[in-house]
């Protein structure tokens, strides 16, 4: 598995000749973010070495090198999901190869079902922790002691040099934001009430289903990581309604305009 990683590492240092400093993870209806990047290099997952592909609408499948808010980035503009059958490994795969072209930050960004009662649907959640609800973890299996130790410390999941800089931000542009604990569950399905009422009672904010393995692979290399997850419906009692796929897109999409505006001032200061 190493010598793959750095195969598809290699590969896109010879296609692009650039070292980025931030990776960044687009989530759903998020992946207009890179409207905003300073684009030197665009290259569809299909023409990399081992890259697994995007099957879920929204995510368009494409990895981006560029410039944003003065630092050199690569992101996925689509990221890869346990539901869609992918292993653990091939779900962070991509993260592992962004250690080995050289980021030393990673940015995670998803659409999530609030269950705090005083979140709204529209609402930006920057992520202090997670719980891992998974039914496994990216770290099973032999450890690759050239990424990392056997058993990694998780307890700055998230950074908190960098939270307290988005929350600097935000006050510094006037964005409302909100602050909680991602809940990460497998999918596909949205959850039931009960299952709503289950996360918030384990202590969770919002759940959603990615995030959190990239993170733990993040974390086991010592990569330090910002979150945010945009508040697409609720899973509240008394507000829970039916909700497709479509209107979370949609919800993402609204909030997409003012999540680029904070992320490209944050990249600045961090």
């Amino acid at each position: 598995m190493l010598e793959v990683i750095k195969q598809t590492a290699n590969h896109l240092k010879e296609k692009t000749n650039f070292e980025p400093q931030i990776g960044i993870i687009l989530g759903t209806g998020l992946g207009g973010l890179v409207n905003e990047i300073n684009i030197a290099h665009a290259i569809s997952y299909e023409d990399i070495p081992n890259f697994p592909v995007s099957t879920v609408e929204g995510h368009k499948g494409q990895l981006i090198f560029g410039e944003l808010g003065g630092k050199r980035v690569v992101a996925m503009q689509g990221r890869f999901h346990f539901y869609e059958g992918y292993s653990m490994n091939e779900l962070v795969f991509p993260v592992r190869v962004m250690k080995f072209l050289g980021i030393e930050k990673l940015m995670v960004s998803n659409a999530s079902g609030g269950v705090n009662p005083d979140f709204e649907i529209g609402d930006i959640m920057l992520i202090s922790d997670h719980i891992n609800l998974f039914p496994t973890n990216p770290l099973m299996g032999p450890n690759m002691s050239e990424l990392g130790p056997r058993f990694p410390d998780m307890s700055q999941a998230y950074s908190k040099d960098i939270l307290k800089t988005a929350e600097e931000v935000a006050k510094e542009l006037d964005i409302y934001v909100v602050k909680g604990i991602y809940a990460g569950l497998s999918g596909p399905t949205l959850e039931t009430p009960a299952e709503y009422q289950y996360v918030r009672n384990v202590g969770a904010d919002a759940v959603g289903m990615s995030t959190v393995p990239e993170v733990i692979a993040a974390r086991h290399m010592g990569i330090p990581c910002f979150g945010v997850s945009v508040i697409t419906d609720l899973g509240v009692p008394g507000k829970i309604v039916e909700v497709t796929h479509e209107d979370v897109q949609k919800v993402a999409a609204k909030a997409e305009l003012i999540l680029t505006k904070m992320v490209k001032r944050l990249f600045e200061l961090i």
